[in-house]
């Protein structure tokens, strides 16, 4: 089976179902669907595709998207520094807090951002680093792996970027507020990422056995999170157990997610992969799983100097044009905009806010110069 070639890349789409909220959560085939409002996880996610947009060529338009996203994710920051998840189209949140995989998805959004400091307006910089010292007291309650796997990536990206703790001022002799000589605790970030990698890893070793090596007694969503959490982590703390660790689970997700034919074949959402539970579910076959271990095989070629892995994430990639068990594309041609997944019966011909973003970031980072 051969990928067809890759597609013009066409970022219209994402603008298309953007208003001056924010990017909406689901669409009817293209068209938004307005009686399912937004989310703080598909905002903080386009956040990351927007600022990649950015990246390749510094437009108004993306910068204009950047500024829609993060005003989103301000809003959803309430006065304890939880962030809130869903809102309907009166722009009303509908809880007080969103789910701990929230809290840890908009973190990974603002520490990419303050990941690309050198390209970025300084305000936009320092509104990230107000809303992340905001929720830091919040981050070592969280219980979810995968909302702790997403804040330690996002918190990594602090120390991997010179500069980024640090609120930036443009006149270091004015006196400034008490609020805008704030900056963000290194010392503590430090700390706070290697105790929380240890929490995974000892999850990970009380789970382990008999040919399961992974965290939990299923392998459900968000799963490749995980190792990518731990090479992160496993880098800047230099813990040889944290790289053991992320590399064996991470070959195990691949044992378990790629056909014996060649092609990235995600865990269904109807039944997972349950431990001694045989195969794994056949749909459906969701965009974001193949962005993120897409991500997670680029850092594992990277850390671990395995090019190996970067054949995974070609074919993580490849999995959106059309190498996949269907052997059809999800993306539109005529829009650009990515079907919302593989079920039993064919494509999903809906077309909303996760998928489009997640093709988004696979692209950008795939083909970024």
């Amino acid at each position: 089976m051969q990928a067809p070639a890759v597609l013009q890349f066409k970022p219209d789409y994402m603008r298309r179902i953007t208003d001056d909220t924010g990017i909406f959560q689901h669409t009817k085939f293209g068209v938004p669907d307005r009686a399912k409002g937004y989310t703080t996880d598909d905002n903080a996610r386009a956040l990351i595709a927007a600022v990649l947009m950015y990246r390749q060529h510094q437009d108004t338009a993306s910068l204009g998207l950047i500024h829609t996203y993060l005003s989103f994710v301000h809003h959803a920051q309430n006065e304890e520094g939880n962030f809130r998840n869903f809102m309907d189209y009166s722009r009303s949140f509908l809880e007080e807090r969103g789910s701990e995989d929230c809290q840890g998805r908009t973190l990974w959004a603002l520490g990419f951002v303050l990941s690309h400091s050198s390209i970025l307006p300084d305000n936009l910089l320092n509104t990230c680093r107000y809303l992340i010292n905001q929720a830091l007291p919040h981050i070592s309650g969280l219980r979810s792996p995968r909302a702790l796997g997403y804040a330690v990536i996002g918190l990594s990206y602090l120390l991997e970027t010179p500069g980024a703790l640090t609120y930036s001022f443009p006149y270091p002799h004015i006196p400034s507020t008490e609020e805008e000589q704030a900056f963000l605790p290194e010392a503590y970030i430090k700390e706070l990422i290697e105790s929380v990698a240890v929490r995974l890893n000892d999850q990970y070793n009380y789970t382990k056995g008999e040919g399961w090596n992974w965290y939990e007694d299923s392998l459900t969503y968000g799963n490749s999170m995980l190792p990518w959490a731990l090479l992160k982590a496993a880098t800047l703390s230099g813990n040889p157990e944290l790289r053991v660790t992320a590399t064996e689970s991470l070959d195990f997700l691949i044992s378990r997610t790629f056909a014996p034919e060649g092609y990235y074949k995600p865990i269904g959402s109807h039944g997972w992969l349950l431990r001694g539970g045989g195969k794994p579910a056949l749909y459906d076959e969701q965009p974001i799983e193949a962005c993120e271990m897409l991500l997670a095989c680029r850092e594992a070629a990277a850390v671990l100097q395995e090019p190996a892995y970067l054949k995974q994430a070609e074919l993580c990639y490849a999995w959106y044009t059309g190498h996949n068990s269907l052997q059809l594309s999800l993306i539109d041609p005529q829009t650009g905009a990515c079907y919302d997944g593989i079920h039993s019966s064919g494509l999903n011909l809906n077309q909303g806010s996760e998928s489009i973003i997640s093709f988004t970031i696979a692209h950008l980072v795939t083909h970024h110069e």
